[in-house]
């Protein structure tokens, strides 16, 4: 492979993850600390 297909692949490679932690991994994070606080929330209101 010369360096021109080898950044080709790099920006593909880059591009992939970058669309992965924004389509996926973000909001999946977002959704877990919301629902978390949520559940710690819910879980102190049972308890006091």
């Amino acid at each position: 492979m010369n360096s021109l297909d080898q950044t080709k692949v790099e920006k593909k490679s880059e591009l992939m993850l970058f669309l992965f932690l924004t389509i996926v991994a973000a909001p999946a994070i977002a959704i877990s600390a919301i629902a978390g606080y949520g559940l710690f929330i819910w879980v102190s209101q049972m308890l006091s």
